[in-house]
């Protein structure tokens, strides 16, 4: 598999371009950074418009204003792209839904198989206790720019397809009670935490706490690829973790 990698510079585009040693058909023919100097020998470039090479996917851990850029290059080179980077604007997902409908796109406010699995115990519990309240505390670390996180929102939403009275409130403060439908949404921003979800459902009577704490970028890496792997075979639409599950399951 030929990845381009956009946002190879980061953090995280430094753990995908790591696969290249672990992992077998997993080859980036591009890392695409503003940060860098192109050099072709190095596969190096600072704009994503140099690269005109092979590819099979695009795979983007970078910064969500670049979205546009970044559809634009695969829509006009008919190329699957992943996109893993969070804290979209409306408008910018507005773009990524219009962008499925030419090219396959898998996009994820979190790369996590654990994640997604979270996911679907928090509806499951929030589907069983409708009349519980529903607290999501998310931690990461104090250089994170977006709150809440794109995965505490992702939870939410996904509660809400449950509780589609529900309604999502962001932090907590001055007078007044809890709303019997609120799902709150709690950040917390310290150290170097990589990244702790925790969704508690409470009726009063009993607690369930369902908690995912990430230990090191890595995984989110290892989830980028996987979804590269899944989308190259795939038709033009909108596609995320929870359809690679299902997929999962049914093999």
């Amino acid at each position: 598999m030929k990845v381009i990698l956009f946002g190879a510079g980061g953090a995280m585009g430094k753990k995908v371009a790591a696969l290249q040693a672990t992992r077998q058909n997993f080859e980036i023919v591009a890392s695409v950074s503003q940060e860098f100097i192109s050099d072709e020998e190095k596969k190096q470039y600072a704009c994503l418009d140099e690269y005109t090479g092979q590819a099979d996917v695009l795979i983007d851990f970078s910064f969500h204003t670049a979205v546009e850029q970044i559809l634009k290059y695969c829509i006009r080179r008919s190329l699957p792209v992943v996109i893993a980077t969070t804290g979209h604007t409306e408008e910018e997902k507005e773009l990524i839904r219009r962008a499925s409908s030419t090219i396959p796109v898998f996009y994820s406010a979190n790369m996590s198989v654990g994640v997604a699995v979270t996911c679907r115990l928090a509806k499951q519990a929030a589907a069983a206790f409708p009349e519980a309240d529903v607290e999501i505390v998310e931690t990461h670390h104090h250089r994170k720019m977006d709150a809440p996180s794109g995965t505490a929102l992702m939870l939410a939403e996904g509660i809400r397809e449950v509780r589609p009275d529900s309604v999502i409130t962001t932090g907590r403060s001055g007078q007044g009670k809890r709303e019997a439908n609120e799902i709150g949404i709690q950040s917390v921003r310290l150290g170097n935490v990589v990244g702790i979800h925790e969704v508690m459902i409470s009726t009063g009577n009993e607690t369930i706490t369902i908690r995912h704490e990430a230990s090191d970028r890595a995984l989110f890496a290892d989830g980028a690829a996987v979804a590269a792997e899944y989308l190259i075979c795939k038709s033009a639409g909108l596609y995320n973790m929870n359809d690679y599950m299902n997929q999962e399951e049914e093999a």
